[in-house]
Parts: C-alpha cells; sequence; structure tokens
C-alpha cells in the first residue's frame, strides 16, 4: 500500500497528471478541427507542462533554499531535466510560427514565476491576475499551438473553442482557489477572495451555462457537425459533473479533490469523446 501510495504521490507531485490533462486538451482541439496524425504538440504540450509546473511550484522554495534537496525532490528534479531534453526535443519539430507562439506562452510563465522588477513582486503576485495569466496559457498551449502547427485558418470555431477553453480552465482554477482559500495569501485577491465562495460557485454555475451554449452554437453551419452533436452530449455531462464538484468544493477537502479528481476531468472527457466516437 506504500508503495502504491508512493507511486501515486509521484504522479501527482511530478506534474504527471497534468501534464495527462493539456495533452487531451490538445488532442480534443485536434479531434474538433479534423486533425489527424499531427502528434508532436501534444507531446510538446505534455512534456513542456510538467517543465512549466515543476518549475512554477519548486523554482521559488529552491532559490529560497527554503526546500531540502530531499530525495523525492532529487528524482522529480531529475525527471524534469528528462522532461525539458523531451520538450526541446519536439520543439524543433514543430513549425517555425509554433515555435514563436511557444516562445511567447514560455515568456508569460516566466513573468508569472520570476520578479522581474525592483519590488521583486512576480505575476503570480498580482492581484486577481494569476487565474486570467493560467487560463490564457492553457487555450495557447491547447487551442492555438496545435492550430499553428497544422496550419488551420482563423475562424468563427477558433474563436468559440478558445473561448470555450478559456471558460472552462476559468471554472476549474475557481474549484482550486475555493479549496486552498485557507492558504492563500488575502493580497492575492482570487475570486473566492473577492467574491465570496457562494457566488464564486454561482458565477462558475453561469459560465457553465455559456461553455454549453457556446457548444450548440458552434454545430450549425460548421464542418464537423456529427462529432461536435456527439461532443454536445458529452459538454454537458462534463458540466453536470463539473457542477457537482463545484457544489461539494470547500476548504476541508483534500487536495486530491483538485489535483488528482478535478484535473482527471479533461482526461475522462477525452478518453469519452474517442469511445463513443
Amino acid at each position: 500500500m506504500k508503495v502504491l501510495k508512493s507511486i501515486l504521490q509521484f504522479y501527482i507531485n511530478s506534474s504527471i497528471h497534468v501534464a495527462l490533462s493539456c495533452f487531451a486538451f490538445v488532442q480534443i482541439t485536434q479531434m474538433v478541427f479534423l486533425i489527424s496524425g499531427q502528434n508532436t504538440v501534444s507531446y510538446f504540450a505534455f512534456w513542456g507542462t510538467i517543465v512549466g509546473y515543476n518549475f512554477v511550484k519548486y523554482e521559488e522554495l529552491a532559490r529560497g533554499k527554503r526546500l531540502q534537496l530531499r530525495k523525492k525532490l532529487r528524482v522529480i528534479a531529475v525527471f524534469t531535466l528528462g522532461s525539458f531534453i523531451m520538450t526541446g526535443y519536439y520543439f524543433f519539430l514543430l513549425e517555425r510560427i509554433t515555435q514563436i507562439a511557444a516562445i511567447v506562452f514560455l515568456g508569460l510563465t516566466l513573468l508569472y514565476t520570476l520578479p522581474f522588477f525592483p519590488n521583486k513582486v512576480n505575476a503570480r503576485n498580482w492581484a486577481g491576475i494569476k487565474i486570467y495569466i493560467v487560463s490564457f496559457c492553457w487555450v495557447g498551449a491547447t487551442v492555438f499551438l496545435p492550430l499553428l502547427n497544422a496550419g488551420v485558418a482563423p475562424s468563427v470555431t477558433m474563436g468559440i473553442v478558445s473561448t470555450q477553453r478559456f471558460i472552462l480552465i476559468f471554472i476549474l482554477i475557481m474549484i482550486f482557489e475555493i479549496i486552498d482559500l485557507r492558504f492563500d495569501n488575502p493580497n492575492l485577491k482570487t475570486v473566492p477572495q473577492q467574491i465570496g465562495v457562494e457566488n464564486t460557485k454561482i458565477l462558475g454555475f453561469v459560465l457553465l451555462i455559456l461553455f454549453c451554449g457556446l457548444e450548440l452554437f458552434n454545430i450549425y453551419g460548421n464542418f464537423n457537425t456529427h462529432f461536435l452533436k456527439l461532443k454536445l452530449n458529452l459538454d454537458i455531462a462534463l458540466a453536470i459533473v463539473i457542477t457537482l464538484f463545484l457544489t461539494f468544493a470547500n476548504e476541508k477537502r483534500t487536495k486530491y479533490y483538485t489535483s488528482f479528481w478535478v484535473e482527471s476531468l479533461p482526461i475522462v472527457w477525452w478518453i469519452s469523446l474517442l469511445f463513443f466516437k
């Protein structure tokens, strides 16, 4: 049992689970736009997410020398280094325009993490801005990059899918913020800190209705109508599940409520689309 627990902790702490969620989102984007045989962006997003998230999670602690280099952390550090090499490998397989866009989103990640200004405050500590930066970066990695790499022309569908993805990530982050409410610095001004837990949940419910409404709008006049009708049904099912997670979210939930179960939702969504397709 201890071995299984250690494996699960490494799986979560090393950001493999969240990277699989990012991989799933890229795959869903490719399914919507009928992009096949181009998994380079998916692998780049997977390995890049591990590097980015581990950098964000451990860089500040390591830089401040407040975290001893324990055995588990050393393993994660080595794993992250290997992931960085894999990220670099797939980066050079991307189209030039995709590489440029990826560098832009990398810059946002660094801005979010490192203190570039004299007061040594990074974007992560800018009041109320964290949720928007993270949501936009996820849209960039899981929508813009695969479409750029495949040469998909801008369209209404692209705008709708991007908006949907932003809304979905925004809602999932709000669940994280509810769970972390007792630990977050009040100066961060997260959504539940600003409007309260109950209003945050209501906002999430409204955004979920908008999320499903956009999918319904996207069906009409779209070249991939059959798949989108299937996706609409699964979107509604996903919205119901997220509604339950939002409803029962509170500060007493364990970290696995979000770091495992909530982050599993994109993976389950992708597998469901594959199965029913």
